[in-house]
């Protein structure tokens, strides 16, 4: 039996809108109360709400919400910290027979709390020499060093990344073992459901350009001017997100608003396209068309083969791209 349902797939498909809608229909179908607990990376940052599309109150209907607002903007993402942190909240919940439902479409989270995955730690010494070295020598110096210990590393990864050189250096320096020995595989660590939102490609790049239109017109922009003054621009991964990254420019005067908007637009389109790859290398999602007339239905068909033990997804192999097994300190993505 299923100890697990998550809401996975590419920004601005409705991931969020489903979620609840799956936890206001469980206590009547099945018996179990549902309730959401995020896995948008994002979201995880407290006052980073209109550039996430975090799910106000209103939007919630009642359904209670974990993991929201718990990092400070200039902390960085700790997806092992999220781990735990998760972990401990999908097994309070289960002790309480109400059926967890893990909503987001940052890859690595998702797979953190779902999967058996280990994060090799990190050194902040370590790091901070790496990244001052790629800012004096480049990106280039720092590959044909990764490609010496980790060829498959350094063949996934593309020469100008130098953010994920870094990292696969130092996972190699602290761990003493190739970068891709500490690779993830689908070996689930609860029973799940994995159920995909997927939508085509351009009427997803119209949702996406229409959410970035809404981020700027509900006032992003005053948003990120608040955040700044707490720290914003200081953090490593919120600073970076889609959305905020392009506001902060045009607050300098970087750019103009259009710009910014039809920056923030293409970026988050081809995050999208990583997203639903990501997710499509995994043989245990369940897809769903976004527009179904009967979606939450199909889904809650799906949720019921799967409690009476009649569908059973929870394992499967598939092959994962090294470049892509890393936070991406991105847009939050429901």
């Amino acid at each position: 039996m299923i100890k697990v349902i998550a809401v996975v797939g590419p920004t601005a498909v409705g991931k969020s809108d489903l979620a609840v809608e799956l936890a206001l229909r469980l206590e009547e179908r099945v018996g179990r109360r549902g309730e959401v607990i995020n896995a948008d990376s994002m979201q995880l940052y407290r006052g980073m709400d209109i550039g996430t599309a975090k799910v106000s109150e209103k939007e919630r209907r009642g359904v209670a919400h974990h993991l929201l607002d718990v990092w400070e903007v200039d902390e960085p993402a700790d997806v092992a910290s999220y781990q735990d942190m998760a972990r401990e909240r999908v097994d309070e919940l289960t002790d309480q027979d109400i059926l967890p439902i893990l909503v987001g479409g940052s890859g690595l989270y998702v797979r953190a709390v779902l999967d058996h995955l280990n994060f090799p730690g990190t050194d902040p010494d370590v790091r901070d020499r790496l990244e001052t070295e790629l800012s004096e020598v480049g990106p280039g110096v720092l590959h044909a060093r990764l490609a010496d210990v980790d060829p498959a590393a350094a063949k996934a990864i593309l020469p100008g990344n130098g953010r994920r050189i870094v990292r696969a250096l130092e996972v190699v320096e602290l761990t003493g073992e190739p970068f891709t020995a500490n690779l993830p595989d689908h070996s689930s660590y609860y029973p799940c459901l994995q159920l995909g939102v997927t939508a085509p490609r351009e009427q997803l790049d119209q949702r996406i350009d229409l959410r970035v239109d809404r981020m700027w017109e509900k006032g992003l922009v005053e948003e990120v001017r608040q955040l700044d003054k707490i720290g914003l621009r200081e953090g490593r991964t919120a600073s970076r997100a889609l959305g905020y990254s392009q506001a902060l420019a045009q607050l300098d005067g970087q750019m103009p608003e259009s710009e910014a908007r039809a920056a923030t637009a293409q970026a988050t389109r081809k995050f999208a396209r990583r997203q639903e790859s990501w997710f499509r290398r995994d043989p245990r999602v369940t897809w769903l068309p976004h527009d179904a007339e009967d979606l939450v239905e199909r889904a809650l068909h799906h949720v019921e083969k799967a409690l009476s033990g009649a569908e059973d997804r929870s394992s499967g192999e598939a092959l994962v791209d090294v470049s892509t097994w890393l936070p991406t300190g991105r847009l939050g993505e429901d």
